[in-house]
């Protein structure tokens, strides 16, 4: 229920028709993660903030630098040294006190990616880097949360809309890392562009939350603010059987699980009918892993036939979401008990 105050505050967009009172409800209720509090994420939350949207969470483990404040436009020099997540929260709070803002100043990574993003309806990537990406992406779909994505380098922006509603996943658009990840250190970046690409990105937002509009869901816009040229291209989700995308989680209780203790004791006196399955990416596996094969969710399907028949398979990743999807993926394909490791690694 909104107050007086909010009310008199949030008047000039509650009179269009097509958000009203119903839409700024939607707003206050909404929670919406957004990762990365640098240029993109800078005008995405002030904007979000003074929309009146009722729990930002910021994740970012960096602190403010000099060379930050030509495009990170929350910030001022005296900033300089402070972790971005708290200063962030504390300048949001100062624009509009009726939002609840959560800073986690800590990287995003496997490890924490599942517990930070479960109580959040909305997730914004604002990262600048591809593992940071794919680990957003899998963990949305792994949790059925929609994602909304930007990406900006030199004049040239993206902002797409995945994993709402059946629509496309970051993978479909990128099925694999290019060999070369340049971001705006190497690459350099005009320090209007966060601006421009980061205010659809909260334009999209918006109409997401409230149920508005016509939405990115689905497609890519490319913007290029050195020739002002936009488009926007429509992402087919990937359905063949071979690189099958996995579905979010519905059901846990029909999944089969083993716990750790189990998988010791059959590596222990049965290892020769185990075959252990790391599916998620290589780089976290050569970070941590309790050995077995790597094979990645996504390619999954396709490997099939290298894996030993009438055996038990036993999948695990981070945190036990992926490797349940893995065994969604893997019923009535394998002939023969698949598991998945509860609780992960």
């Amino acid at each position: 229920m909104l107050i007086k105050e909010e009310l008199n505050r949030y008047n000039r967009q509650m009179i269009l028709p097509e958000l009203g009172l119903a839409g700024q409800e939607k707003l206050k209720a909404a929670k919406v993660l957004v990762i990365g509090a640098g240029g993109l994420g800078c005008p995405i939350l002030q904007y979000l903030a003074v929309a009146g949207v009722g729990t930002i969470g910021i994740v970012d483990d960096d602190v403010v630098e000099l060379s930050n404040l030509h495009r990170q436009i929350l910030y001022n020099h005296t900033d300089i040294g402070q972790p971005k997540a708290k200063v962030a929260a504390e300048k949001l709070a100062l624009l509009n006190p009726h939002v609840e803002l959560r800073a986690y100043h800590e990287r995003f990574t496997a490890t924490s990616a599942g517990h930070i993003c479960q109580d959040y309806e909305l997730v914004i990537d604002c990262s600048d880097n591809f593992s940071t990406r794919y680990l957003v992406n899998d963990t949305c779909v792994a949790l059925g949360k929609t994602l909304l994505f930007g990406s900006i380098l030199q004049f040239e922006g993206q902002v797409a809309v995945f994993n709402h509603q059946g629509s496309a996943n970051y993978r479909d658009l990128y099925p694999a890392a290019p060999t070369e990840n340049m971001n705006c250190v190497e690459g350099g970046v005009i320090g209007i562009l966060p601006g421009i690409v980061g205010l659809y990105m909260a334009n999209e937002a918006i109409k997401l939350i409230c149920g508005i509009g016509e939405t990115l869901s689905g497609k890519l816009m490319t913007i290029n603010a050195l020739n002002n040229t936009m488009l926007v291209f429509k992402i087919a989700a990937e359905k063949t059987a071979d690189t099958a995308k996995p579905a979010a989680i519905k059901n846990d209780k029909a999944i089969p699980e083993i716990d750790r203790s189990t998988l010791n004791n059959w590596l222990e006196t049965q290892a020769d009918d185990v075959f252990l399955i790391d599916v998620r990416e290589s780089y976290e596996h050569e970070d941590d892993n309790i050995g077995g094969v790597n094979v990645s969710l996504y390619e999954l399907t396709a490997s099939l036939t290298t894996f030993p028949k009438h055996k038990r398979l036993v999948c695990y990743c981070q945190t036990g979401q992926r490797s349940k999807m893995a065994v969604q993926l893997l019923a009535g394909l394998y002939q023969g008990e698949v598991y998945s490791l509860k609780g992960g690694i």
